[in-house]
């Protein structure tokens, strides 16, 4: 049975704010754990005869697959409801949404828009509640990407250059200055000054950076953001529910920050790309190609070249997402 050193029992997960630093690395430490159980083909059915249900306002494919499968191989049962398949919201509000599903299930994962709503749903229905993605932040993905850089820098995570390229200001960028604020990481985010974070929460991620040792930083010069950099990380320019015809905006004042080549010659040797997904690097999707007709591009927030790299760790932080949220329904089920 796996070590529980910090007690989790009954928490939600609903942003890495609400947690202290060996809260977060003890849910890295634990993804760890349940990656070398999944690996050596060693059962884990540790929540065998609970249930639970993934709410989805915003489809993904990660998201849904991962707790999809982490929740079956602990042995608990599944549900799933599309945008289409709830009357969240609509005909029934949040709050007697979530009194409702907190009777059936023992614990609720929600991906949509409103902070607001994961929150209430955790306030509300008595079981613990995790936070697969709103407008605001993305904690189950920072588990995930702590474990992926982790991995890669087994000498620890403290004291490490990690530089966001892009729309500062989304959930990705303000998920990631609070994780390495909590965790004492260097945070650069290199980027528009116009999208950059609320106000408050840097200063709120500068003040736990004074407890860390980590720091917050902005810039508008690539060069300077990737000098020595030990992680590049990129998100894509446009996130699901926004409209299509802020395409050309942002790709005007984001193109800058592309993530190429140049800038990871820039980077630490030993420097490795990561990037949530999914990824416009090429013309091989819809909106892809679109784009490239349209405005003559066949790249956006990544080459290519960087993102098929030797350096890129995409594929294997997807992976971590299982591993993470396994950690992370495990902890606080058990």
């Amino acid at each position: 049975m796996i070590d529980m050193p910090v007690n989790l029992s009954g928490r939600s997960l609903l942003k890495l704010l609400d947690f202290t630093p060996d809260e977060i690395n003890y849910l890295i430490d634990l993804s760890q754990d349940f990656k070398n159980l999944k690996r050596t083909g060693t059962p884990h059915r540790y929540l065998e005869g609970k249930n639970i249900v993934l709410l989805f306002q915003k489809t993904s494919t990660r998201t849904r697959c991962s707790f999809e499968v982490a929740g079956m191989d602990l042995g608990m049962g599944v549900t799933y409801l599309d945008p289409g398949s709830s009357q969240m919201g609509k005909k029934e509000s949040i709050e007697d949404t979530a009194r409702v599903l907190g009777r059936f299930y023992d614990g609720i994962e929600f991906r949509g828009f409103k902070q607001s709503d994961v929150e209430e749903l955790a306030a509300k229905s008595g079981v613990p509640v995790w936070n697969g993605l709103t407008d605001e932040f993305h904690p189950t993905q920072m588990i995930a990407d702590m474990l992926t850089v982790k991995e890669n820098f087994p000498m620890g995570l403290k004291g490490l250059k990690f530089v966001f390229f892009g729309d500062c200001r989304n959930n990705m960028g303000n998920s990631l200055m609070v994780t390495c604020s909590k965790l004492g990481l260097h945070f650069v985010g290199c980027g528009p000054k116009e999208l950059k974070p609320e106000a408050s929460l840097i200063e709120k991620c500068k003040e736990i950076c004074k407890e860390t040792g980590g720091s917050v930083e902005f810039t508008e010069d690539p060069q300077s953001a990737a000098t020595d950099a030990n992680v590049i990380y990129t998100d894509i320019w446009l996130s699901m529910g926004e409209p299509d015809e802020l395409w050309e905006q942002r790709i005007k004042e984001l193109s800058p920050f592309r993530v190429t080549k140049q800038v990871m010659s820039w980077a630490s040797p030993d420097a490795i790309f990561m990037h949530c997904l999914p990824s416009f690097h090429d013309t091989n999707t819809t909106i892809g190609e679109e784009i490239a007709e349209k405005f003559g591009i066949t790249e956006m927030e990544v080459e290519d070249d960087v993102f098929e790299s030797t350096q890129s760790r995409v594929f294997e932080e997807a992976e971590n997402r299982m591993h993470s949220i396994k950690a992370i329904m495990y902890a606080t089920l058990r």
